[in-house]
């Protein structure tokens, strides 16, 4: 008998599958974070210009809460998303940041070098470009807007450009943007931070330490990280550091190895196999076999076992946070009314003039000036198959600065909802110029290379 129609198939599962993976394969391209992002940043711009905008506004302020003991948790449907929803976004960052450092590209140090050395001066030049022009002015608390980069729209933008992105320049960007929301969380924690309660952040500490002995006692289930997680939230809200940082927090004290070893898992699994085998019962379905049923479960367990709670979180919030959390965000903060009045006031700014030059030239200059003279002065190398000129292209599309832009200007201006605005058209201006330049130099200025291996017998040429 054909193994096929030994399967079983409900119904309609075929029709169903056949609906649901093209669905499941467009939503992890690359391409479509960037998609959904445009989307809804496009939609609140229109929601912002249309006669919906007051209703949006009353929504974003309307006041939810709940009492945590003696203190009251009460804020606005728009601060649940910037210091809720976000911290969800941070905790896959610092999921990421860890797995990097521990096995990633971070994790050697002359692959870690040229990355650390781009973030640092993509960080540090756009910094002091913004302070230069906004120096002795109330805009200078913005400082941090132009030193973010958006990793979501960057390697998207990358992925549309097919074979003029050698591999090893979409790792390098990715390495860069993960020190860069290092650096960007450290900047928030440290310096958009108006008063610290220290009996709150005394708590904090005190549930992180009980989150890292969890990861030393070998606990490797979500609820007990997600319980005290919710509690460390609490605290770092109540402390005054941007309660957000807790998802970072949260996240380097989540197990990033598995219990098993390779060579141990497949020993145990072959195990369970032939013992699986030796319970059959000839024609009779599994459901009626409690041994074989045993051993299955057994299986489940053994390779549940053999991921590492930090990839089994980082694979299950992907989703939620790329899909729900980052589009909501966006609908949230992308709002920017766009009469010609306001756009030629914000032109005329400097807090936007700042960004803008901060994130374009400040952004090219210092990751791709940084990277080609420490190349030169033999400080580390570039990755096989990428040239200068590559690197030129990253450094424009490191100035699309979106997501993590958007989210210091709320902090750097929230005691002047005008200048936010002001701020937010600074950053969307310069995204999209970095966005479309950093497309066209590497379409054009960039030779197409050869495929890497993977696909040299696919007649696709």
């Amino acid at each position: 008998m054909p193994e096929q129609r030994r399967l079983y198939f409900a119904p309609w599962e075929r029709a169903y599958e056949r609906i649901a993976t093209p669905f499941e394969e467009f939503l992890h391209r690359q391409t479509t974070t960037g998609i959904l992002l445009i989307g809804c940043a496009i939609v609140a711009l229109i929601i912002a210009n249309s006669p919906l905008y007051e209703a949006y506004q009353h929504l974003l302020h309307l006041e939810v809460g709940f009492a945590a003991g003696s203190r009251v948790f009460e804020y606005s449907v728009h601060h649940w998303i910037n210091d809720g929803l976000m911290t969800i976004f941070f905790f896959v960052v610092g999921l990421e940041i860890k797995r990097e450092v521990l096995v990633g590209e971070l994790s050697n140090i002359r692959n870690a070098m040229l990355p650390v050395i781009a973030a640092i001066g993509g960080m540090v030049v756009p910094a002091l470009i913004y302070v230069w022009i906004n120096a002795g002015t109330d805009g200078v608390s913005g400082w941090g807007i132009p030193m973010a980069t958006d990793i979501a729209f960057a390697v998207g933008v990358m992925a549309l450009l097919g074979n003029r992105v050698p591999r090893g320049l979409l790792t390098f960007l990715v390495a860069l943007a993960i020190v860069d929301d290092l650096g960007a969380v450290t900047v928030i924690a440290l310096f958009y931070t108006a008063e610290i309660n220290l009996g709150y952040l005394g708590l904090a500490a005190l549930i992180t330490i009980l989150m890292y002995a969890l990861n030393l006692s070998g606990i490797r289930r979500a609820l007990p990280y997600f319980i005290l997680a919710t509690f460390l939230w609490i605290s770092m809200q109540g402390s005054g550091i941007h309660a957000t940082i807790a998802g970072i927090i949260a996240a380097w004290t989540i197990p990033a190895y598995s219990r098993y070893q390779p060579r141990l898992f497949s020993h145990r699994m072959r195990e369970l196999l032939d013992q699986f085998d030796a319970s059959e019962t000839p024609g009779q379905p599994l459901i009626n076999n409690a041994q074989q049923t045993g051993r299955v479960w057994n299986m489940n367990q053994t390779m549940l076992l053999m991921v590492s709670p930090l990839q089994k979180l980082e694979s299950a919030l992907h989703i939620p946070s790329t899909y729900i959390v980052i589009p909501l965000f966006a609908l949230a903060n992308a709002a920017i009314p766009l009469d010609l009045a306001s756009l030629a006031a914000a032109f005329d700014n400097l807090i936007a003039l700042g960004i803008m030059a901060g994130l374009v030239l400040g952004k090219l200059i210092g990751v791709a000036g940084t990277v080609i003279l420490a190349v030169k002065l033999g400080i580390g190398r570039l990755p096989q198959g990428v040239t200068p000129s590559h690197i030129v292209g990253a450094g424009l599309l490191a100035g699309i600065g979106f997501t993590m832009s958007i989210f210091i200007s709320e902090l750097a201006f929230k005691w002047d909802g005008s200048l936010v605005v002001v701020a937010k058209m600074g950053i969307l201006a310069a995204s999209l110029v970095a966005g479309f330049g950093g497309y066209a130099w590497l379409r054009w200025m960039t030779p197409p290379i050869e495929d890497e291996g993977e696909n040299t017998d696919t007649g696709g040429h």
